[in-house]
């Protein structure tokens, strides 16, 4: 009998807003990095921060997810920060090549480009700052951001922190009109149910009876959470972790004015822990409070494995 495939590991990024705002005091208005694009010390800033990375994939000979600043670049937020359609079409492309750049300089072989959406609302409310109704709203909504981002060589869209089905639904729609992979990131709450109050394996089939994305992650949430949320079969399709460094719940942290970062070796053993019941994944990085510490920690731990 031959032995089981282990799926290929791939090191992505960590907090990106966070460890701006909180570690290099770069105010990002309504959490949106993809401002940095506009100049050249904000280019150079992105860069930076990424080329760290790049070499946790270098020391542990790993596969690469370089991941767009684009979590914020879609119409409603970038209508709030004075850009427009053409103006966030650019800010979505100059991403991608950027990231396009590092890669080819970095030596790696093995490095995926990916055009990241974040969700319409909040991504800690549902029901908040006036989202999508249904599916055919998030297509409408995500579309051009999708196509900007396909268009200008992605290999694939990843949507993080959402919060029910519904619009999730309408990007994998849009995704795959657009030719592109997809895939799905949802965030829990403290008692790993959605903030929609659904469960994860609800929203996951539902998501999946409308037309299944090529991956589900979970993300911006401490691992204790994430396995709340987790039955058997769920587990069995997450594909991708990416943890917070904090205990708090979104609330707790959206109210704080200072950094909960954590202990970036505890996180790194609740996160090889939490993997013992999660087989296929396979894309492992940070989220809200990590940086390339908390990440590099994790990396540490899979090493002997």
């Amino acid at each position: 009998m031959s032995a089981p495939t282990v799926p290929v590991r791939h090191v992505t990024d960590g907090g990106l807003e966070t460890d701006l705002i909180f570690h290099h005091g770069i105010d990002l208005p309504d959490f949106a990095a993809f401002v940095l694009l506009d100049d050249d010390d904000g280019r150079r800033t992105l860069r930076e921060y990424y080329l760290g990375y790049v070499e946790i994939a270098r020391a542990h000979h790993a596969a690469l997810r370089l991941e767009t600043p684009t979590w914020r670049a879609s119409a409603d937020w970038g209508a709030r920060l004075g850009y427009d359609a053409d103006a966030l079409r650019r800010v979505n492309v100059d991403a991608v090549r950027l990231l396009q750049q590092i890669a080819a300089e970095s030596g790696l072989a093995a490095v995926r480009i990916v055009g990241m959406l974040g969700p319409r609302g909040d991504g800690y409310r549902s029901g908040a700052w006036d989202p999508v109704t249904g599916p055919d709203d998030a297509y409408r909504y995500h579309r051009d951001q999708i196509r900007a981002l396909a268009g200008a060589g992605v290999d694939l869209i990843a949507a993080y922190t959402l919060t029910d089905a519904a619009e999730a639904r309408g990007i994998v729609r849009a995704a795959r009109e657009a030719g592109v992979d997809v895939e799905i990131s949802f965030t829990v709450e403290t008692d790993g149910l959605l903030a929609s109050g659904r469960t994860l394996a609800e929203t996951v089939a539902e998501v999946d009876a409308a037309g299944a994305p090529d991956g589900f992650f979970l993300n911006c949430a401490y691992p204790d959470h994430f396995d709340r949320a987790l039955d058997a079969e769920t587990a069995r399709r997450i594909i991708g972790i990416r943890p917070n460094a904090s205990r708090l719940s979104h609330a707790e942290l959206d109210e704080s004015e200072t950094l909960d970062d954590g202990d970036p070796v505890e996180l790194a053993e609740r996160v090889t822990a939490l993997l013992e019941r999660m087989p296929s994944v396979r894309v492992i990085g940070g989220c809200c409070g990590t940086d390339s510490r908390h990440v590099a920690a994790i990396w540490e731990r899979l090493a002997p494995q």
